[in-house]
């Protein structure tokens, strides 16, 4: 299991920004191997762990820390794909949450988890979710994902009242006075989820374009590409997959697991026992493909990666990185080099293979 892939509007994205911003997005670019025809390819994807380094490279060069908070301005609805395109179609603002979430697999996959929705009392929270341990690889991705549901909310009903509160993971950045130019409103750093707050009534506000049989018919389109990417999952890769994001700081249990199947523990232990697995060793394959990925291709501290794989102790996680490599996490590391490599391109067709 890889740590995720993005589809290639977000590099996109990121050229328009560099180039607003006075820099040379062809030249970025040409360095990452990124030919100009790749940004048309349908179904070109980016490495989360190059998607970064990326970005970091794009900050570095126009002298702009808040690189992330002004993609925001440049992201259109297009730009999250069916996701998007169902938001602008969708009756209200309700709805256009719902389906931003819903659908964002088909665009995004990270195994760190999903982005949600949630509503209470009339009000509602977008949040996208942690990727922390935070550092200067990927704090720009938190301010991109703000920015960007901020401008389309704000496009998609003509409005700029509805959002009561942006709450994000991390500290203070030295760069926080550019969050007062992108959002109006209380900006509250340490909090416990990235998330925009949105004012009580403002679920209701009706989106500009709303066109019910376009919106139809774009959520058709997307429901097929959705059960496309599920068909064919084993229960071993279902299991996978719903292990990586509640990994940090410990190892979830079988029991947890089938609950977000919706499962029983023991109907979930026959069918991987059908498979020739058992939940354990799923499990310790899941950390060992993602220890390996953060280890080669992030910029995370041997302890952040412990924590991140639900290890109690950098100990435990270095000896067992050694029983399923045969070498220390740092040794391995070093033998790699650390060295910003081009960005890899792919044109995967579902997250399991991402």
């Amino acid at each position: 299991m890889k740590l995720g892939d993005l589809s290639v509007t977000y590099v996109e994205v990121l050229s328009r920004t560099v180039t607003a911003l006075g820099g040379n997005a062809a030249s970025l670019l040409a360095d990452y191997s990124i030919p100009p025809e790749t940004l048309s390819s349908p179904d070109a994807r980016i490495s989360i762990p190059r998607f970064m380094r990326l970005g970091h490279d794009a900050i570095r060069r126009c002298h702009t820390p808040a690189l992330g908070l002004e993609m925001g301005l440049h992201m259109q609805a297009s730009h999250f794909g069916k996701a998007g395109l169902l938001a602008l179609t969708a009756a209200d603002l309700r709805q256009a949450c719902q389906v931003l979430t819903q659908y964002e697999v088909l665009s995004s996959f990270n195994s760190r988890g999903t982005s949600s929705f949630r509503q209470h009392n009339g009000s509602g929270q977008l949040t996208f979710y942690s990727i922390s341990p935070y550092n200067d690889y990927n704090l720009f991705v938190v301010d991109m994902a703000l920015s960007s549901w901020y401008q389309l909310l704000t496009r998609l009903t003509g409005r700029t009242d509805l959002v009561a509160a942006v709450e994000i993971e991390f500290p203070e950045p030295e760069y926080v006075d550019q969050y007062r130019r992108y959002f109006p409103c209380k900006v509250r750093f340490g909090a416990a989820s990235n998330s925009l707050v949105l004012h009580s009534g403002a679920l209701s506000a009706p989106v500009i374009q709303h066109c019910a049989s376009v919106h139809e018919k774009l959520r058709r389109e997307a429901d097929h590409e959705l059960t496309r990417l599920q068909a064919g999952l084993s229960s071993r890769d279902r299991v996978a997959a719903t292990i990586s994001p509640l990994l940090n700081g410990q190892a979830p249990r079988l029991e947890m697991i089938a609950r977000r199947l919706n499962t029983t523990p023991w109907s979930l232990r026959r069918r991987l026992q059908a498979e020739g697995v058992t939940f354990q060793q799923v499990l310790d394959q899941t950390r060992q493909e993602l220890a390996e990925s953060y280890v080669r291709d992030t910029a995370l501290t041997l302890g952040e990666i412990a924590y991140v794989l639900g290890f109690g102790s950098v100990g435990a996680f270095q000896r067992a990185f050694r029983r399923w490599t045969g070498e220390a996490p740092g040794r391995y590391r070093n033998s790699l080099g650390r060295e910003i490599t081009p960005a890899h391109i792919s044109t995967a067709s579902s997250p399991s293979s991402s």
